[in-house]
């Protein structure tokens, strides 16, 4: 089986920054900070000071005088001056003094440049009432990225001024005067830097060199890792060390995916050489008059490392860019930085369900673990609701998945670049199932800003500069992540989270309010700076409670959305007719009318916007056809089925994931390190100033990658594959009815037709009629209804549907869909889309009535006058109704007619003794034709009063629900003595009471866990792995007599050779294939493999065509490589007379390479074991046959006994003396079958099939009677105990044509 290349986890490795060989591109620079403040008088006639900026005019152009409502007016003004000879001003105050204390850090603006008062209040006024301008600067040693004001206004309310967006108003009035306007101040605060030019980021290295063919390099990724360009500052030598930055982005491309890049930027030194002598000098490098070079400055640059993945492993890719930062500031190393790239980018594979977890070893002290992230049914992003809830709040979380939900134009900005990535992703995953479509950049670079101009919905996160350049439009929400404020255009109506359905919205909040209290309390300010005490013993428990608590807030979007569209599916319009131009709309697919009246009236207007959003029309589109995100879909329709409670809110629908504990793990070494040639460690010579420039020629070259195998369905295909959600049902649903015995065997019944249904694609892709194949299926599903089959899911709908449109048949998806809803099931997301894409997709047969339409009517009038005839013909042909009719050779002897469909005729024998006759023929070599009953002449009236040698049910034929559909052959009828012959039983011996298990005890006794391959014993309840034996017979031309008494013969097979075959189940079910030594040509193999649950077979079954694809059934490897799978398929196929392909690769297998070669194979499921133990006491129907045989020899006297009794309905008195008879006997035989069993097939053999069920009312009164003599603990030693409830109802739901 050919392999794909594994889905590359890491497309690209980036190093961003400023090329010093390249062109440098100078971008608009920040506006200085403001550093120095003063209040002047001109009334006093003081002027302004040099080098400062006096705000004589309000926003609003009314005049800005401090001190408008004092008597003795001294025309105060405030006066402001930007530079970066000090640092900067951070805040903004006003004191009333005697009122208030003044705060720490804080400086009152007390006088004016002229030594004069700078009171805001009335000059004669006490102390007590004086009103002073207060700030807060920055220390000389903090961080060079503090936030700083850059801006000041000032503002009259009373005039209709209100606070640019992204400023802060002080909330405090500064005309305290008795008359004149309330004036307040204002400021805006930006990222305070030192003396720093800007520059456009470009291109430094990159790995690998080449695009990639399904993804080239976008050039924009190096703006994005420097969304504010690239900055060469001069920092003072005492500054504060700044740590690595880490940000995200995501880029979309042509096609709608999405790709995310994680980046990290970092300051590193900068040679002064590179600079000219103006740019050293407006970083302050040099002094402005005598060009000194300043030394007590350093020179820093920005510089970033990136990784592009088409999957957010956030957390994952920041471990690994800090690890090589890390690496490269520290050293000297044995390995060049470039061997870690390519080992992380080449060896570690994207998780898979083979290996969920990758524990992956960057060096000895550095590791990081990547989990499968399919595991969860929800969509993966980058989203952090932690951060969404705190950095908006309750309230404004809400207001804005409003905004969302009504497609509005949202504009998101911060001076942090991390939060901004990780709140729009959480922005768009709070509508799920909805998806934002619109466009999307959540890190938007300066200078590609004129998206914010597209006439269209958009989400957008800005850098906060961008208000230092531009204003926003009016028609943009926009949002501070920063200050928690939502800014709104004043001519429209602001929006409010009440608009949202009162009810759920009232929900929303209030639960959003108790988590943002709870996030208020685990959060705390300065958690980052914790010390090492509290990270060696709370880290663990904060970050766990945190990461719950992420689940909860993602939890109540999620019900608010689930109890938002409750109910939407019934709505749904499926394609029921030829599709036409309109069919594909979305008023053609949902019924918007009937889903807005079912509404409350008051909610209509909302439900009005929604329904008219691109998000809505295209989420009706995912539901209706086929999409990649059926499994969220699926995943939200089961939301919606747990909200629809009176109390939605307690309802729990995401869990704490903790499914990767405990997998399978693989280990990531780090690349190895050479050695000398005598053994001794290699210097290290590689060490780094600054991030180095990539060298091609130190990356080592892809080798030996950890592959996935390659999926082998179409990617249209569903056969393979249930849910997530689906298979916890199917577990849910057989935990239910493993305790109820007669849902049990039906349980049991479903996985056994979906095993069929997953097999279907094959079987109909081999058929050369493949619609006949479709409509056999389609017959089966109909036969499963009326036989009230407990289907664990809808898959054989789906794949049935899924075959219908790829064959071109959508009238019969039509009644495929129909019979679906009269079994009463509702179809879910996936079913829907694959049959509306069939229906849509197919070419309809036309809808004219030409000859062909005609022709088919007068032949369906023929057929129903022959079916009419053929009775009377019957009847007349074997003047006995009750008589089977078959086709007759030429001997004139009854034959087969098809061997899958059991059809099957009798010779013409009348009496008990045609039955006993017919019987006593050893089983193992006869070649008559098969013993079983048709499943067409167990319809009423349809010949089922003859003989029927099938003895795998206790009910009566005449009674038994039949298929309606033709089953295909299996066996030639006219080949009898000619081909192969599989003789396959699963009666299981138990170690520990050496007790033979039947098929019926062995159903009983599964479990409904999908990895559990035992069963429990009858008798000791001890757990055993029952065994499926096979044994393959030639029969071709036979030249000794058909009666050979093999059964009387001692085992030949003493000295087996023994052959293990691979397998995926565990390593002691190996199969074993045994080879009689010496044997003729006409030797028979064995086989014995695992006897699995349906349920556990399955699993392994999807598993196996997920791994290596549908092709791998039809393969003739297939025997061979997965005997397990293959025999129980063979088995269960047979059981419930499914066509099937698989006997064919009989034909190819090794195993009958020493066999005449032979177009014909057949199976005979028998339910004793196929190689008795001489050993044991010798079975009472075995005696019967050979006393039978045997000419002269007559009855024995036990077996006419207990034959005598059971017919004259004294079980108990045949009970009685078989056990006495035991108890005589020399010694203590052993006996293997229990006594039920023993009398059931003694009785089979001598009165046929008939006569079980009476016989098991017979036992069953009989045990009743000899358990007040005996006892039952007694009766129980001595295995004479009838089998329980949940036995009979497997034997009677599962009637296959099992031999004795």
């Amino acid at each position: 089986m050919t392999e794909e290349k594994c889905p590359q986890l890491v497309d690209y490795f980036v190093v961003a920054g400023l090329d010093p060989a390249g062109p440098w591109r100078p971008l608009d620079e920040d506006g200085k900070p403001v550093t120095d403040l003063a209040v002047i008088a001109k009334g006093l006639g003081e002027e302004v000071p040099e080098g400062f900026t006096c705000i004589e005019r309000t926003l609003g152009g009314h005049s800005a005088e401090l001190s408008a409502g004092l008597i003795n007016n001294p025309h105060l003004f405030l006066c402001y001056r930007r530079g970066r000879d000090k640092p900067p001003i951070l805040d903004l105050g006003v004191l009333y003094e005697g009122k208030e204390q003044l705060k720490q850090g804080w400086y009152v603006i007390e006088t004016t440049p002229y030594s004069r008062s700078a009171s805001l209040s009335t000059g004669g006024a006490p102390t007590a009432h004086r009103v002073f301008l207060t700030y807060r600067r920055a220390l000389d040693s903090q961080g060079l990225h503090t936030l700083g004001v850059t801006d000041i206004a000032l503002l009259l309310p009373s005039k209709g001024e209100v606070a640019p967006h992204t400023f802060c108003r002080v909330d405090k009035n500064l005309n305290t005067g008795m008359w004149g306007p309330a004036l307040y101040v204002c400021y805006k605060r930006a990222v305070a830097k030192a003396n720093a030019l800007v520059y456009e980021a470009s291109l430094i290295s990159r790995y690998p060199e080449e695009d990639l063919e399904a993804f080239p390099l976008p050039e924009s990724v190096p703006v994005f890792c420097l969304p504010m360009g690239v900055t060469v500052e001069s920092w003072p030598l005492n500054t504060k060390y700044q740590l690595p930055v880490f940000s995200t982005f995501v880029l979309t491309s042509a096609s709608g995916d999405k790709v995310y890049g994680a980046a990290i930027q970092f300051y590193e030194s900068f040679p002064r050489e590179l600079l000219s002598e103006r740019q050293s000098v407006r970083l302050g490098l040099l002094s402005v008059v005598d060009r000194r070079p300043i030394t007590n400055r350093s020179l820093q640059v920005k510089k970033s490392i990136c990784v592009l993945s088409h999957w957010p492993f956030f957390t994952v890719f920041q471990k690994f860019l800090t690890f090589i930062y890390r690496y490269s500031i520290s050293g000297p190393h044995v390995l060049p930085l470039e061997k870690h790239i390519s080992s992380f980018m080449h060896n570690v594979p994207f998780p898979s369900p083979q290996r969920p977890r990758i524990l992956v070893q960057l060096s000895p002290y550095d590791n990081l673990l990547l989990c499968q992230p399919v595991s969860s049914p929800l969509p993966l992003s980058g989203a952090s609701f932690l951060k969404l809830l705190q950095n908006l709040g309750p309230e404004n979380a809400c207001t804005l998945l409003l905004a969302v939900l009504t497609e509005h134009k949202l504009l998101l900005h911060s001076l942090r670049p991390d939060v901004l990535t990780s709140v729009s992703e959480a922005l768009v995953s709070m509508s799920f199932p909805l998806r934002w479509i619109c466009p999307y950049i959540p890190l938007c670079p300066l200078q590609m800003a004129d998206v914010l101009l597209a006439p269209m919905p958009f989400i957008v996160g800005v850098h906060s500069s961008y208000f230092d350049l531009y204003d926003p439009p009016t028609d943009v929400v926009c949002v501070d992540l920063d200050t928690n404020t939502i800014f709104q255009s004043e001519d429209k109506k602001p929006l409010s989270w009440r608009s949202l359905p009162r009810k759920h919205g009232k929900t929303l909040f209030n639960t959003l309010t108790n988590l943002h209290k709870t996030l208020e309390k685990i959060c705390t300010p300065g958690q980052e700076e914790a010390t090492l005490e509290f990270l060696l013993t709370d880290y663990d428990q904060i970050y766990r409670r945190q990461k719950q608590l992420e689940l909860e807030i993602q939890e109540v979007f999620l019900r608010f959305m689930s109890c938002l569209l409750r109910g939407y599916r019934t709505f749904l319009l499926p394609i029921t007719q030829a599709p036409s131009d309109t069919t594909t709309d979305c008023s053609s697919l949902f019924n918007l009318q009937g889903f807005l009246k079912s509404r409350d009236r008051t909610q209509q207007k909302f439900y009005s916007q929604l329904t008219k959003t691109q998000m809505f029309t295209q989420f009706i589109e995912e539901c209706s056809f086929v999409s990649d995100r059926h499994a969220c879909l699926e995943f939200f329709d089961e939301c919606v089925q747990k909200v629809d409670v009176e109390k939605p809110e307690e309802v729990r629908l995401i869990d704490l994931d903790e499914t990767h504990s405990g997998e399978h793990t693989v280990f990531i070494m780090p690349p190895e390190e050479p050695q000398e040639p005598d053994g001794s460690e290699c210097p290290a010579l590689y060490s780094y100033e600054t991030f180095p420039t990539l060298k091609p020629e130190l990356f080592d070259q892809p080798q030996d990658q950890l592959r996935v195998p390659a999926k082998g369905s179409a990617p249209d295909s569903p056969a393979p594959r249930r849910t997530k959600q689906e298979i916890k049902l199917a577990q849910k649903r057989a935990q239910k009815y493993s305790a109820v015995p007669d849902m049990w065997s039906k349980c049991l019944l479903g996985h056994c037709y979906g095993l069929w249904f997953i097999y279907l694609p094959t079987f109909v892709r081999a058929e050369s009629a493949k619609v006949r194949a479709l409509h056999t299926a389609y017959d089966v599903l109909k036969h499963m209804e009326n036989r009230k089959v407990v289907l664990p899911d809808e898959v054989c709908y789906r794949i049935l549907m899924q075959l219908c449109g790829q064959y071109g048949q959508p009238v019969l998806a039509v009644r495929v869909l129909l019979e679906m809803k009269k079994a009463g099931i509702t179809p879910n997301t996936i079913t829907y889309g694959y049959y509306n894409k069939a229906v849509l997709e197919s070419k309809w047969p036309s809808t004219n009535q030409g000859g062909r339409l005609r022709w088919a009517k007068l032949r369906n009038v023929l057929l129903a006058v022959a079916q009419f005839r053929q009775p009377i013909k019957r009847r007349q042909k074997s003047g006995s109704v009750g008589s089977p009719a078959g086709v007759r050779d030429s001997a004139g002897r009854n034959k087969a007619v098809d061997e899958n469909d059991n059809n099957v005729s009798s010779p013409s024998r009348g009496g008990l003794a045609g039955k006993l006759q017919q019987l006593l023929t050893p089983t193992r070599h006869r070649v008559s034709v098969r013993r079983a009953a048709s499943v067409d002449d167990r319809r009423p009236g349809g010949g089922g009063g003859g003989s029927s040698l099938s003895v795998g049910s206790d009910l009566d034929l005449t009674d038994t629900p039949s298929p309606a559909y033709p089953l295909r052959r299996s066996w030639d009828a006219n080949q009898e003595g000619a081909g192969l012959e599989v003789l396959m039983s699963s009666c299981s011996l138990c170690r520990s009471c050496n007790s033979l298990v039947y098929d019926e005890e062995i159903m009983a006794g599964w479990t409904s866990d999908d990895s559990n391959l035992n069963s429990s014993c009858p008798f000791c309840c001890a757990s055993f792995v029952p065994f499926l034996n096979a044994e393959i017979c030639d029969l071709g031309p036979i030249s000794r007599p058909a009666a050979t008494q093999r059964t009387a013969e001692p085992p030949r097979y003493l000295t087996p050779q023994t052959v293990s075959f691979s397998s995926h189940l565990p390593p002691h079910l190996t199969v074993r294939l045994s080879v009689p030594q010496g044997s003729s040509v006409g030797g028979a193999p064995q086989v014995t493999v695992a006897y699995l649950s349906p349920l556990v077979l399955r699993k392994e079954l999807e598993s196996l065509l997920e791994n290596e694809g549908e092709a791998v059934l039809a393969q003739p490897q297939f025997l061979d490589s997965h005997s397990i799978i293959f025999w129980n398929l063979v088995w269960y196929f047979q059981r419930l007379g499914l066509p099937s392909n698989l006997l064919q690769l009989v034909r190819a297998s090794p195993l009958v390479s020493q066999f005449t070669q032979s177009s014909a194979v057949r199976v005979r499921l028998l339910w004793d074991t196929l190689t008795p133990d001489t050993d044991q006491w010798p079975p009472l129907y075995i005696l019967w046959r050979i006393h039978k045989t045997e000419p002269g020899v007559r009855i024995s006297r036990v077996d006419r006994s207990v034959l005598r009794w059971v017919g004259m309905n004294e079980v108990h008195k045949a009970v009685t003396l078989f056990l006495d008879t035991l108890a005589k006997q020399p010694g203590s035989p052993r006996i293997q079958r229990s006594l039920y069993r023993e009398f059931l097939f003694l009785t089979l053999a001598a009165m046929g099939k008939d006569h079980v069920a009476a016989f098991d009312k017979k036992y069953k009164a009989a045990y009743s009677r000899l358990s007040s003599t005996l006892g039952r603990e007694e009766l129980r030693k001595k295995r004479a105990q009838p089998p329980s409830p949940k036995a009979v109802d497997c034997r009677r739901s599962f009637h296959p044509p099992l031999e004795c």
